[in-house]
C-alpha cells in the first residue's frame, strides 16, 4: 500500500497454495463454520477445499465482478469493503476463522458487490464456486451451518452501520480493534494509520488522535503499525456497546442483536472521548443523542447534524 492508499484498488491477486500441498482433509480444522459440519460431510467437502496463503492487501473480489471462489479463513482476516465515488471506502464486515468469504453465492447472486480485501495474512481454504454451490445444493447440514453465518454477517454489517453513524471515533477504533483481536487470537497485530482511516471511514487524523487516547490510557501500544492489546479489559470498557453486539457470533452472540434501527448508545464512562468531535467536525455527543432519539422515534424530526 502506497502513501496514496491506490493498493486498495489494486486488481485481484490469486491467493498463493499452500507450499506443502497437503490435501485439506489432512489439515485441522480451523475455521468454525467448516468445523461445526459433521465430520461425515465434511470429508465431503475436503475434496474439493484447497489451502491457499493470504497475503495483506490481496483483493479476492471487486464490486461488480463475478465470484470465483469462496474462501473460509484460518488464520487470515479478511475485510468487506462498500466504495463510494468509485474510490473511497469504508469497512463494512469483518471476517475471520468464524465464516466464509463469498456469500452471495448462497442467496443466488453470482456477482459481489463489496471489495474483499486481505486485512491479516495467513492460511483458508478456498472453494471453486461451481463446487461450492454444488456442495451447498447437496449437504443440509452445511446449509444450516452457511445461513447460521449469513444471519450473524447481516447483524454484523447493520451494527457496524449504526455504529460508523453515531459513536466517537475512540470508541470505533476500540471496537474494531476487540473484532480483530478476537479472530486473530494474538495480542500483537499490524494495521497503518492509512489502512485504520479506510477501515473506520474517517481522516488520517482522526485514527492518530483515537489511537493516541486508547495509548495514553494504557490499553494499547501503537507504533510505526504495530498494535499490541496491553489492557483487554480496559478496551472492551473503552469501546461502544456495539462490540458486544456483534463479538464471536459463532459462539452464539447473534441471538442478542437487537434491532438495526435501535443502535446502541455511546457507554458512559470514557472521559473525554465522548465529548471530542468526530472527523466531520460535529460534537458527536450532542448530535448522537439527539439523532437516536429522532431515529427511534420521529423519523422527521431535524437532524441534529
Amino acid at each position: 500500500m502506497n502513501h496514496t492508499g491506490h493498493a486498495l484498488a489494486a486488481p485481484p491477486r490469486q491467493p498463493r497454495p499452500s507450499s506443502n500441498g497437503q490435501c485439506a482433509r489432512a489439515e485441522a480444522i480451523e475455521n468454525s463454520l467448516l468445523a461445526a459440519v459433521p465430520r461425515k460431510e465434511y470429508r465431503r467437502l475436503a475434496a474439493g477445499l484447497e489451502a491457499v496463503s493470504l497475503t495483506f492487501g490481496e483483493v479476492l473480489y471487486e464490486p461488480g465482478e463475478a465470484i470465483r471462489h469462496v474462501y473460509f479463513p484460518n488464520k487470515s482476516l479478511i475485510s468487506l469493503l462498500t466504495l463510494a465515488d468509485g474510490h473511497l471506502a469504508l469497512e463494512v464486515g469483518l471476517i475471520g476463522r468464524e465464516g466464509m468469504v463469498g456469500i452471495p453465492l448462497v442467496l443466488g447472486h453470482t456477482v459481489s458487490s463489496v471489495r474483499a480485501l486481505v486485512q491479516g495474512s495467513g492460511m483458508a481454504m478456498r472453494m471453486g464456486a461451481a463446487r461450492f454451490r454444488k456442495e451447498f445444493r447437496l449437504s443440509l447440514p452445511l446449509q444450516r451451518e452457511v445461513y447460521r453465518y449469513t444471519h450473524s454477517l447481516m447483524a454484523q454489517i447493520s451494527q457496524t452501520a449504526a455504529c460508523n453513524r453515531f459513536h466517537v471515533v475512540e470508541t470505533r477504533l476500540a471496537r474494531w480493534l476487540l473484532m480483530t483481536h478476537d479472530r486473530v487470537k494474538s495480542d500483537e497485530f499490524r494495521m497503518t494509520h492509512e489502512f485504520l482511516s479506510h477501515m473506520l471511514g474517517v481522516r488520517r487524523v482522526g485514527v492518530t488522535k483515537a489511537a493516541h487516547a486508547l495509548q495514553q490510557r494504557k490499553l494499547i501500544s501503537y507504533h510505526r503499525g504495530d498494535i499490541t492489546v496491553l489492557d483487554r479489559a480496559g478496551l472492551e470498557a473503552a469501546a461502544c456497546e456495539c462490540y458486544e453486539v456483534v463479538k464471536d457470533m459463532h459462539d452464539g452472540a447473534q441471538a442478542r442483536v437487537p434491532g438495526p434501527s435501535s443502535p446502541t448508545p455511546p457507554r458512559k464512562g470514557n472521559g473525554s472521548a465522548d465529548l471530542h468531535r468526530n472527523d466531520d467536525g460535529m460534537n458527536s455527543e450532542t448530535n448522537s443523542r439527539a439523532e437516536v432519539q429522532g431515529a427511534a422515534g420521529d423519523s422527521g424530526q431535524q437532524d441534529a447534524s
